[in-house]
């Protein structure tokens, strides 16, 4: 059974949300492997953050906590809504690249005007607050991370661009 981070994208392999383009072999036993290895990167990567004193967010997919941490110190935790299993949140190590206090998303099956508080991490992925469900704790959105309003308000106050952002599994 292939892990949760590996997934067949039609005409490559998508490893830890990245594309294998060119698969020259297909060995079932190596997805595990590869899975291991990027869960202890993202290990050693919220060790570091945490010996710093650097502002930074993790984010547990399975538990649907955000939590913003001071270096080793958390100094605020939400419970937050990520994607569903058709359009997951992908793991992996990011930071902040862009903030907009209001945006408007739009996707094949949604157009929402004025997302308060988005902050853009990759691509069209943000965290932002959500003022069109109450589901906080369940995997909802399109794989975007999911807040109450004024929850991402505080964090849209709190973090700058290049803030580092950890999702984990």
């Amino acid at each position: 059974m292939l892990s949760s981070l590996v997934r067949w994208g039609g005409s490559c392999l998508v490893v830890a949300g990245i594309l294998a383009t060119e698969v020259v072999a297909v060995n079932l036993f190596v997805p595990v492997v590869v899975a291991q290895t990027y869960q202890d990167t993202l290990n050693r990567k919220m060790a570091i953050l945490k010996k710093s004193k650097e502002r930074w967010i993790e984010v547990n997919l399975s538990t649907q906590r955000l939590i913003a941490w001071e270096g080793p110190k958390p100094v605020y935790a939400v419970i937050i809504s990520t994607g569903k299993k058709d359009t997951p949140t992908i793991p992996g190590i990011f930071a902040i690249q862009s903030k907009r206090s209001i945006d408007r998303m739009k996707g094949e099956d949604y157009d929402i005007d004025d997302v308060p508080y988005a902050q853009y991490y990759s691509g069209g992925y943000a965290i932002h607050g959500a003022y069109w469900h109450k589901n906080f704790g369940t995997p909802v959105s399109h794989g975007c991370i999911n807040l109450a309003v004024d929850h991402a308000k505080w964090l849209f106050e709190w973090s700058e661009v290049h803030t580092p952002l950890v999702i984990h599994p």
